[in-house]
């Protein structure tokens, strides 16, 4: 089969596109003919060498991806051959022709669903879930703001909080990106690049601020973030690309709680009812990912690239 390799930490250019043994699945394993492999940030990460866990070399990596069964492995019971599914998860890699997943590691990706699309469930979807309702306990009729709405997380998360009743507030930078939020459910849009977006943002909240910030660049927005907030607010973080300076008394003064998460660090429990629910809303249709590029396997690097570039719109996929 085919699949990226990666044979020493670096740029993109040191994604690779070789020919490598189909794995073939042990107990409770299984194995997904990949039909789309979803891209994220944090991959980009591994690849340079600077996340925290490096893995073996070499490696493929990726997580996420929209396929069928090809084969099931002996204690997988009740998967059948040929069944759509997405990954939460891989044990080889989703960068690949094929990926070898533990039985828990697989989900069922309803027929209104595209494969593009499941590919843009795991990471995403779940990461914005796992923010709104476990982290920040976001409910019914409270004001939520996400901060960068366009990406592949900030999108689910417009979808998932609009559909549980909060108010929804979105920021892009971007015109096209604003307009992508603004059709996906939010119910105010801001250019977080206006020098006058948190004014904005306080007179849509009649002065008291937002009760959750889903926060994707907190290097950037915390300190900001901290002087938006409500009383008893709550800010998630849920990506940063460095280091910030705040200051402490505008938690204080807010009795701010602020958050930090990881979807790696959630319990089997949990994820297990974190992906039920969203199989529920794509079920249901609350629930749409949103694909933003599809590109060939091949063109992984390319895609890596496109990643890190300001002005996100939506999923970036691998097609194999």
């Amino acid at each position: 089969m085919k699949a990226i390799r990666i044979h020493q930490f670096g740029g993109p250019e040191v994604l690779r596109l070789e020919d490598v043994p189909t794995p073939k699945p042990g107990p409770g394993e299984v194995l997904v003919q990949v039909k789309a492999a979803g891209v994220n940030p944090f991959e980009t990460y591994i690849r340079a060498g600077t996340y925290p866990v490096k893995p073996q070399l070499p490696f493929t990596l990726g997580t996420d991806a929209g396929g069928i069964v090809a084969e099931a492995g002996p204690d997988a019971a009740g998967i059948d051959q040929g069944t759509r599914v997405y990954t939460g998860g891989t044990i080889t890699g989703s960068y690949a022709e094929f990926t070898l997943c533990k039985s828990a590691q697989i989900h069922p990706l309803p027929p209104n669903v595209s494969f593009s699309q499941g590919a843009a469930v795991n990471v995403p979807c779940a990461t914005a879930y796992r923010a709104l309702f476990y982290r920040a306990k976001a409910q019914p009729g409270e004001t939520v703001l996400i901060h960068g709405a366009s990406g592949g997380v900030g999108t689910a998360a417009v979808q998932l909080a609009r559909a549980h009743g909060l108010t929804v507030i979105g920021t892009a930078g971007t015109d096209k990106g604003r307009e992508l939020i603004r059709r996906e459910g939010a119910h105010h849009i801001l250019d977080h690049h206006s020098p006058e977006y948190l004014d904005k943002l306080r007179e849509l909240t009649g002065g008291r601020g937002v009760d959750v910030i889903i926060e994707m660049l907190a290097n950037v927005n915390l300190g900001k973030d901290l002087t938006a907030v409500a009383r008893s607010g709550r800010i998630v973080i849920v990506g940063s690309r460095g280091t910030v300076q705040i200051n402490p008394r505008d938690a204080m003064s807010r009795d701010a709680a602020v958050l930090g998460m990881t979807l790696w660090n959630t319990p089997e429990t949990e994820l297990a009812g974190i992906h039920a629910a969203l199989v529920a809303g794509l079920e249901n249709g609350t629930l749409k990912p949103v694909v933003g590029r599809e590109l060939p396997l091949a063109e992984a690097a390319r895609a890596h690239q496109l990643l890190m570039e300001p002005g996100a719109h939506g999923k970036i996929v691998l097609i194999p």
